[in-house]
Formats: C-alpha cells, sequence, structure tokens
C-alpha cells in the first residue's frame, strides 16, 4: 500500500476513533442512571479505553486494543438504543400537556392549547383550553424569532391567522422536568423530550417579549391559503404524533427549526439545505433570499421594522396585542 494511502487511512482511523471515544464518554456522563461519582468514573475508564487505542494507533500498532474498544462501543450503543423518551413525568408547568388536534372538514379543534397569563417566567396563571378553527378562514402565516444568546441562536415560532382575527401560535419547545433546564450539550444526549406547543400569541409571544424582555422580531410570510394550511395540518399531525410517540429533543436534529424545515419539504418542493438553518439566527435572510417575505425591503429593513418587544412593552399584554404588534410590520402583497 503506498505510503500516503496508509497516512490517509490510519488518520482516518485515528478521528473516527477519537469522535466515538468522545460521544460514548459523553453520553455515558450524561445518561447513566449514577450518582457523579460513579457516573464519572464509568466515562473516564471508557474515555481512558479510547484514548490508549487511539495511542496505539498513532505509534502504528492500530490492532492493539481496537477488540477491547469496540467491544466497548458496541455495548455503549446497544445501550443508547434501549433509552426510550418517558411519556409521562414530572414536567415543568409551562409544558405540562402535548397539544392535539382533530379535524372534520374545515373544522380543526385543538385541546390543550396553552393561554397562560405571565407576569415574570416564574409567576404566571396557568390556563388550558380546547378550541375550534375554521380552515377555510385561515389567511396568513407569521414568523417569530426570539433572540435570547446573541444574533446567532434564536427561538423560532410560526403563527397562523384567520378571518376574524384570531392567531394559533406554534411552538417546539424542550420539555423540561420541574428543577431540569435547556441545554444544547446535555440535549445532543437524550436529556430532554420534545413537546409542540399550540398557544395564544399573547402566551407564547409575549412571554418573551414581556415576561422575558428578548428581543422578538416579527416577520410576514408571503405563501397562500393552501400552503398555510398544509403547514398548519403538519403541525397537528406531528402534535398527535408527540402525544402517542414522545421523542427526545436533539439540539442539531430535533430543534425547534429543523422540526418545522421537515415540515415544510413534506409540501414544498425545492426547499434548498443551508447553514442558516442550524445558526438560525440568520433564518430571516435565508428566508428573504427565498423570496417569502415582503418584496421591497432589506433584511435590515424588514428585522428594524419587525422588531416588536418595545412596543409590546409599552402597550402591554392586552387583549388586541396580536393587532398592536403588527402594526407598521410590512406584510407581503396578497
Amino acid at each position: 500500500m503506498p505510503r500516503f494511502m496508509r497516512l490517509f487511512l490510519l488518520g482516518l482511523l485515528g478521528l473516527t476513533l477519537l469522535f466515538a471515544t468522545v460521544w460514548g464518554a459523553m453520553a455515558l456522563w450524561y445518561r447513566l442512571p449514577f450518582d457523579g461519582a460513579l457516573r464519572t468514573g464509568v466515562a473516564a475508564a471508557f474515555a481512558g479505553l479510547g484514548l490508549a487505542t487511539l495511542w496505539a494507533v498513532i505509534r502504528g500498532r492500530a490492532l492493539r486494543g481496537m477488540a477491547t474498544f469496540c467491544l466497548a462501543l458496541a455495548a455503549v450503543i446497544w445501550w443508547w438504543g434501549t433509552l426510550t423518551p418517558p411519556a409521562e413525568a414530572n414536567w415543568s408547568p409551562d409544558v405540562a400537556r402535548q397539544v392535539t388536534g382533530e379535524i372534520k372538514g374545515d373544522q380543526l379543534t385543538l385541546t390543550d392549547v396553552r393561554n397562560f397569563d405571565w407576569r415574570t417566567p416564574q409567576d404566571f396563571t396557568p390556563r388550558w383550553e380546547t378550541r375550534s378553527y375554521d380552515l377555510s378562514q385561515l389567511q396568513t402565516v407569521d414568523l417569530f424569532m426570539s433572540y435570547w444568546a446573541g444574533p446567532e441562536m434564536a427561538h423560532m415560532i410560526v403563527s397562523f391567522g384567520f378571518a376574524d382575527g384570531a392567531q394559533i401560535a406554534w411552538s417546539v419547545e424542550v420539555r423540561r422536568q420541574v428543577g431540569g433546564g435547556f441545554s444544547p450539550i446535555a440535549d445532543l444526549f437524550k436529556t430532554n423530550t420534545l413537546v409542540l406547543v399550540a398557544a395564544d400569541e399573547r402566551d407564547l409571544v409575549g412571554t418573551r417579549t414581556n415576561a422575558r424582555g428578548e428581543d422578538v422580531q416579527l416577520f410576514r410570510i408571503n405563501t397562500d391559503p393552501d400552503t398555510a394550511r398544509a403547514l398548519l395540518l403538519q403541525y397537528v399531525e406531528a402534535a398527535n404524533q408527540l402525544a402517542a410517540q414522545p421523542q427526545w429533543y436533539n439540539s442539531l436534529t430535533s430543534n425547534c427549526t429543523t422540526v418545522v424545515m421537515t415540515m415544510i419539504r413534506t409540501i414544498v418542493e425545492d426547499v434548498p439545505l443551508d447553514w442558516r438553518v442550524l445558526a438560525n439566527g440568520y433564518l430571516p435572510e435565508y428566508a428573504h433570499d427565498q423570496g417569502v417575505l415582503a418584496a421591497g425591503y432589506s433584511t435590515e429593513e424588514l428585522r428594524e421594522r419587525g422588531s416588536i418587544t418595545a412596543k409590546a412593552q409599552a402597550q402591554g399584554i392586552t387583549q388586541d396585542y396580536s393587532a398592536l404588534i403588527r402594526e407598521g410590520v410590512p406584510a407581503p402583497a396578497p
């Protein structure tokens, strides 16, 4: 075998071993049901075995230790596959229920729509409702981007508007347990499950503009009622599936943006892959490039005119919250 090819294959093997070692150690550390010391010890032992095998590869003794490491890795992969997302747990109150929907003709009935009154992120009045919507009156789709960690990352909310002024907002979220939280690293390792929240905008958007004070930006989407209806029904189907079979949340593959993009790809043929789906803070630029935002404005102008937090805080969470936050926000031509 030529020397270059041999070095290339050894390098590829080394990188594979390094990735497997890091992944396996972190999976064990995050998910083993042991106390901190024992969990750390098992993860460290696996990491040590992987590094020892990697060192053997670097020294040109690739076969030494490979069998032991491969057996250990196979055991970790088998154990990893046995982890299933819980259907019942001591859920945080804001994600305690999974919305479900029933469709009869043009009538959509949603059960467990969230309509909380938020005073602070910790002080709220819970309220779950059953609501009905006439799908023949569906008119608009709007995108909310709530920036909580700089310009690169945001939380994505999609809201559907009806002819009578009703809005139903949808959010893909982490289903935390009481005392738990969100961690982009931990949630790569089956720490939390997914939940789809359907809520009144005064709840889902209002908690971010007023209770949390996040930078929330509103973008009106250029779409037709048939496509809007198809997307809304995708949300309902996904919600019903989650209610029947829970799924793990994953910071990279199953998050607030990738889940929605998967829905969109089922109803729109040409949705190009783009790095801005992962760095979703730049999703408005992606949408602008695809021609689905209001024409005649740059993304910067749409961001500025769609920035609603100051407006929402000045007006408060009133009954006409949805109409107030849309004042002055450019909408696509009919």
